[in-house]
């Protein structure tokens, strides 16, 4: 059965992913609620049924994209008991996110400060605790490692899968595993 209750979050979700791509091609300042409504087949002020604005649109995305991040990070590294297993999960799994995101990315590198504040605060604070959360896990793997040198080893591989949106020299599934086994390496 579909209704209203039902093709609202899939109308708000298809309407984010068309600002990211967007976003990502042109820029947060370089698209207009014209434009994205345009992208899927609707008038620019009909959006403001789902969004007050484009500020807003921006904020639910790069929020809820640090919010599942941080909740599903936590689920994985909590999954199983084995450090190692945990960590190759955080890799597998973000790996995954970045071959399949590459507009949000794109666009939280280069948008995040067009948020306010207060989401911009949140969104920050999400990462460092999804950051954290491989922290934890690495500290367990490599328990010899102290807490700054596994901070910055994981934004360092965070970064380095996170540069997909960058290359497209290889497919998805070689990029997947070339990126998995960087990741790994460099955390071992």
């Amino acid at each position: 059965m579909t209704g209203p209750a039902t093709e609202r979050p899939n109308r708000r979700a298809q309407l984010l992913d068309a600002a990211a791509e967007l976003f990502a091609r042109y820029g947060f300042h370089g698209v207009g609620m014209d434009d994205i409504g345009r992208a899927v087949g609707i008038s620019g002020p009909a959006l403001y049924r789902h969004f007050r604005g484009k500020d807003a649109m921006l904020a639910e995305m790069l929020t809820g994209i640090s919010d599942r991040l941080l909740d599903a990070g936590r689920s994985r590294a909590s999954a199983t008991a084995d450090p190692r297993l945990a960590l190759d999960e955080l890799v597998r799994r973000h790996v995954e996110f970045a071959l399949t995101n590459p507009a949000l990315i794109t666009v939280h590198l280069r948008d995040l400060d067009s948020l306010a504040a207060e989401e911009r605060n949140r969104v920050r604070e999400a990462q460092r605790g999804y950051v954290e959360v491989w922290v934890d896990v690495l500290l367990r793997t490599r328990p010899e490692l102290d807490r700054a040198t596994a901070r910055a080893s994981v934004h360092a591989v965070l970064g380095l899968i996170n540069s997909t949106p960058y290359s497209t020299h290889l497919g998805t599934a070689a990029m997947a595993e070339l990126l998995h086994r960087m990741a790994i390496a460099a955390l071992s």
